[in-house]
């Protein structure tokens, strides 16, 4: 007797097969793939390590001048302002500097918080979360590449850390220092300008999301061995190597013996120049073999406005010509009531 074969039972349970698969699977990734729909840029270039290849061009030739700015953050107080004097406009924090902000060939500042407006608050008492457009106002500001290690980005969780990955790349700007897998968050970014590697790496030494958790986001942590392999690993891709940590205590005007140790680490490794943020006052600059390093740039837009050095920060050009560093230009910058930034000189 010829054996038989039932098609349509064949193809429902392949069929079968094929839905329940899909369905574990966005199961455990759905908060990856809320933004890929309809209208809007395609991120998942975002999923995957950066590659130790030039992510940015600006062509030209001559010296670069590179500028670093302190801490940034557009909610609470400074939201306020921005709604009342403002009118609703991210870029007002950034009017009165601006024009020279825009000069600069390259520009790097530190990015206190998530920008979203999905997520739950972890509880903290001082948690920060930004609107949308600050993105692009960042952005159209003349900012280039920001970090977003530090103990702020969490503040929401992972789904406002993935809005926020989201829009800085929407805005066209780069960030270091987290992403959706272990080796993109560590990893560098490589910035070319006027034929000049600059490669970007950000950890954060102060508590944070940067441990692995199922389906969540991760932040670069300031592991020494880590530190060690990546700068050594953006050794063969690029001509300068910046690192960028947020770490030290609050309020404090001198490093302590945590930061010198990381900062000394990563020169020792191959930095050639290392810059700080989180204690929110300006900490001195210092010359370790050939390196510099700026143990704390300040407060660069922050609501601070309950003493003086927290409403003060520092802008620190970098002059680079035939692909090294040949001087730092330390530059005062004071906040007025409105939380906007100006040159003190």
């Amino acid at each position: 007797m010829p054996l038989s074969f039932d098609f349509r039972g064949f193809w429902f349970a392949a069929k079968l097969i094929v839905a329940v698969s899909l369905g574990v699977f966005l199961a455990k990734n759905i908060q990856y793939f809320v933004f890929l729909e309809g209208a809007g840029p395609d991120i998942t270039a975002a999923m995957k390590p950066p590659a130790l290849t030039a992510s940015l061009e600006k062509s030209g030739s001559g010296p670069v001048t590179l500028a670093f700015a302190g801490d940034i953050m557009l909610d609470r107080g400074v939201k306020k302002v921005i709604l009342r004097e403002g009118n609703g406009n991210f870029g007002f924090p950034f009017s009165k500097i601006e024009k020279r902000l825009r000069s600069y060939d390259l520009l790097f500042a530190n990015l206190e918080g998530p920008v979203s407006a999905r997520g739950k608050d972890g509880g903290s008492v001082y948690s920060f979360r930004m609107a949308e457009e600050t993105a692009e106002a960042i952005k159209n500001t003349g900012f280039d590449i920001l970090s977003v290690a530090n103990n702020h980005i969490g503040d929401w969780g992972a789904e406002a850390v993935f809005d926020t990955l989201f829009y800085l790349k929407s805005a066209g700007l780069k960030y270091a220092g987290a992403g959706l897998s272990r080796e993109e968050a560590s990893g560098t970014q490589v910035l070319e300008i006027k034929n000049t590697r600059f490669a970007f790496l950000a950890f954060t030494d102060i508590s944070g999301i940067y441990t692995e958790k199922p389906d969540e986001i991760f932040v670069s942590a300031a592991d020494p061995p880590e530190i060690i392999k990546q700068i050594q690993k953006a050794k063969s891709a690029a001509d300068i190597i910046i690192v960028s940590f947020h770490f030290g205590e609050e309020y404090k005007a001198v490093p302590d013996e945590r930061q010198k140790y990381l900062a000394y680490l990563a020169v020792d490794a191959g930095a050639d120049l290392v810059i700080g943020h989180h204690p929110h006052v300006v900490q001195p600059i210092e010359k370790y073999k050939e390196a510099h390093i700026a143990y704390s740039l300040g407060n660069f837009i922050f609501d601070q406005n309950f003493s003086e050095e927290t409403m003060r920060g520092m802008l620190l050009e970098v002059q680079v010509e035939n692909k090294k560093i040949t001087g730092v230009a330390p530059k005062n910058i004071v906040l007025n009531k409105d939380f906007q930034p100006a040159i003190a000189d």
